[in-house]
């Protein structure tokens, strides 16, 4: 069984530090072999690609814009109305990812419209959504580019997020049925939300593109109190045969460095070479 490889998510990582790039060194000075980011649109393509190179790194996600924060979007494809702005951001993601690198997106679907009801307008958003994915995994797959859905829960972080279960997920990239999209596997919303994570896992794997971790209910480290036994879930993953990276996306609970000791741990166990740093 191979080791799992990680990835520091830059959004969440090295907030003490100013901007991507700066934080892109600070990754690669702690032992990671990949980082990823939710919106790289702050920086040039060629300043993160820069600095990813000269770090060693490989940048492994990216999310698509997500529309105009100041009205309260958070994505766009399964908004009704917003097709055409979600092709857009679509273009200037796929823009960045070429650019850097990059072989996965993480496609938003966004949030149920203010005043609206979710259950009265789940059908048009998820024929948005099928429409703008059925578009994307086209472009995706001119690229070589992968797509990913991401439940997010609706209990504590989103709750007008439209897509916030595996199975909704699941349900969704059936009926598009394109091989270039996948789904993203957050074990913090999964947890919030459904639980069962042995079973979800062991269910929804086959289909996963990317995972995320952070620790349940506060999202810090995984070595932070909670409710999730990470070394438990690590060796599940590796005897489930996943190959893919797991996405350190987690709120540091001090210096992210010397939070990392659990990191730290899992290499020093598998004997790789940055364990003792």
């Amino acid at each position: 069984m191979a080791p799992l490889r990680f990835s520091a998510n830059l959004s969440w990582l090295f907030p003490e530090l100013p901007g991507l790039p700066a934080r892109v060194r600070a990754a690669g000075s702690s032992g990671f072999e990949a980082v990823e980011v939710a919106w790289p649109y702050a920086e040039t393509p060629e300043a993160l690609a820069r600095a990813a190179r000269e770090a060693g790194l490989r940048l492994v996600l990216i999310n698509t814009p997500p529309g105009d924060q100041e009205k309260g979007e958070m994505g766009l494809g399964a908004v009704p109305g917003r097709q055409a702005a979600f092709r857009e951001g679509l273009e200037q993601a796929v823009r960045y990812a070429k650019a850097l690198g990059c072989p996965r997106i993480h496609l938003m679907a966004g949030r149920v419209p203010q005043g609206a009801d979710r259950i009265a307008v789940k059908a048009e958003m998820e024929a948005v959504f099928l429409e703008n994915l059925r578009h994307a995994a086209g472009v995706l797959a001119q690229e070589d580019l992968v797509g990913l859905l991401e439940p997010i829960n609706t209990r504590i972080t989103d709750p007008q997020y439209f897509l916030d279960t595996p199975q909704q997920a699941a349900a969704i990239l059936q009926k598009v049925g394109r091989p270039n999209l996948q789904l993203q596997m957050d074990i913090f919303h999964w947890q919030i939300m459904d639980g069962n994570l042995t079973g979800n896992i062991r269910e929804f794997l086959p289909i996963v593109g990317h995972v995320q971790v952070a620790q349940v209910p506060g999202r810090g480290e995984p070595s932070s109190p909670g409710e999730l036994n990470f070394p438990y879930l690590f060796q599940l993953l590796e005897d489930e045969g996943y190959k893919g990276f797991v996405g350190c996306e987690y709120q540091p609970r001090g210096d992210t460095v010397e939070g990392l000791s659990w990191l730290r741990s899992y290499w020093d166990r598998q004997g790789h070479p940055e364990a003792g740093q």
